[in-house]
């Protein structure tokens, strides 16, 4: 069996996509399905995913990305996308959505949620989209992880302009705001100057510090 260790090992953040090589959509879903499943600070889920395929729209995504390649080359790109404010409403929806599924209400829960309704308030509109944004990260991470283990290349960035892709997808009008994006596909067999080099992590004595 191939472990989630190998599967990192594998990866590298790719520099040229072969174009002609599309993603399955079982494999695309079931990445897809791993961000849903991200955890997020109280199970909020303050971003959403935004799966770009259109090659017009990703062509005007690259031209405010440093005019990198992988945008268009890919086969798909994902945009992530934070929550630019943490409502009441956006806070109840998450905690009622939790109500209804689960069938009953919770004391300690219900408490909780006046708790952040109380927090959010006062941490006003631009530190309660960092905080989302900081939860869109996860969601990225357990992107890369998910597909590596399907064996699809990604290049996480934060090279582009945020405004102007928010503009490009109309995000405002969504309250939302793009936080970091990443293609999806398959490296090309020739034309990566990384493809072949050694992976670079510092050692495990030099990254982790452990107290007994």
């Amino acid at each position: 069996m191939t472990t989630v260790n190998e599967r990192l090992e594998w990866r590298y953040a790719t520099k040229k996509f072969d174009a002609g090589k599309k993603v399955p959509a079982d494999k695309l879903d079931r990445i897809i399905e791993a961000v849903r499943l991200a955890p997020t600070t109280s199970g909020l889920q303050p971003f959403e995913l935004i799966v770009v395929s259109n090659p017009e729209i990703r062509a005007k995504i690259r031209a405010v990305s440093w005019n990198q390649a992988q945008i268009t080359d890919c086969s798909h790109l994902l945009v992530f996308a934070a929550w630019d404010d943490i409502t009441p409403e956006r806070v109840h929806m998450m905690f009622d959505l939790t109500n209804e599924i689960r069938g009953f209400k919770n004391e300690g829960w219900e408490n909780y949620r006046l708790q952040l309704l109380e927090r959010v308030a006062g941490q006003g509109r631009e530190t309660n989209y960092q905080v989302a944004a900081r939860q869109a990260y996860i969601g990225l991470g357990t992107a890369i992880v998910a597909a590596a283990f399907e064996g699809v290349d990604a290049t996480p960035m934060e090279g582009f302009d945020p405004a102007a892709v928010d503009n490009i997808l109309d995000l405002p009008a969504r309250h939302l705001r793009s936080v970091v994006i990443m293609p999806l596909g398959y490296r090309a067999a020739e034309g990566d100057w990384l493809v072949n080099l050694k992976k670079v992590r510092r050692s495990r004595e030099n990254f982790v510090t452990e107290l007994k």
